[in-house]
């Protein structure tokens, strides 16, 4: 159920990043939540993010516009790496309370208090048309670069803050997509060696059937980016960022009250 579920979503939400203003790790990191730990759920899904990212990287290169990724990006490398020291930090913490139900007790740890709030946020600002129209001055990209790392770091979040900062470049199409996957990179590969060196040794690094879902994802999302230039409809769109924003709130309620992760 687990490798199906992984590998279906993997596909979708590859498959849609081409063409919405979110990302795949928004999707994907619930998927993950329902079977992993709360900090290895967003490591996972940050492996199958820069693989994925790297795999487009290689085809968008030529269309990268490097002077605005050097603006957000060397800012987002140290605020994603403290994002992800933060994320240790809270994956040590032990269960914060304990509630029962039908004679089963639950609870959430720090990792999977901060991230399930942190996921209902961001759900209930996709749901807010206000938010999806925001555009902040070119002059903010570097902040915008601290806060997309930061929140990249923290929870595999990043996509939404991104997009917000860079829509005002005046980048077209081509050199906004690749320009936002070449950062993405750079946050991706900043967090993950943090996370992996932060997690070995803690009880929590992967093991066996973790690396078969992050493999699995991994094709899966590959597949789905190819696949996506023949038969994806853009008018989907609307509707699946929807059930998407649904779907990270509920997660986000599931994790918060101990149910998950």
């Amino acid at each position: 159920m687990d490798i199906a579920l992984i590998a279906a979503v993997a596909m979708v939400a590859s498959a849609l990043t081409l063409y919405s203003g979110f990302g795949l790790g928004t999707i994907l990191l619930p998927a993950f939540a329902l079977f992993l730990p709360a900090p290895l759920a967003v490591a996972a899904t940050g492996v199958v993010h820069l693989l994925n990212n790297v795999f487009k990287g290689t085809l968008l290169k030529d269309r990268t516009d490097w002077a605005t990724v050097l603006k957000f990006g060397l800012p987002a490398v140290p605020a994603a790496i403290a994002g992800a020291w933060v994320l240790a930090l809270l994956s040590e913490t032990s269960q914060l309370f304990a509630w029962s139900l039908s004679g089963r007790s639950f609870g959430p740890t720090g990792a999977g208090l901060t991230i399930g709030l942190l996921l209902i946020l961001f759900a209930t600002l996709e749901l807010q048309r206000w938010f999806n129209e925001l555009q902040a001055p070119p002059r903010l990209l570097p902040l915008g670069g601290l806060l997309s790392g930061f929140f990249g770091g923290l929870t595999g979040q990043q996509g939404a803050l991104r997009s917000m900062f860079l829509l005002k470049t005046g980048l077209p199409p081509d050199r906004f997509i690749a320009t936002g996957v070449m950062i993405a990179i750079l946050v991706d590969l900043s967090r993950l060696v943090t996370y992996a060196a932060s997690f070995a040794g803690t009880g929590i690094d992967s093991q066996g059937r973790e690396t078969l879902l992050v493999a699995v994802g991994t094709v899966s999302a590959f597949a789905g980016a190819y696949g996506a230039t023949r038969y994806l409809d853009k008018i989907t769109i609307g509707v699946v960022r929807y059930s998407v924003a649904m779907l990270m709130l509920v997660i986000g309620l599931a994790m918060s009250a101990g149910l998950i992760g």
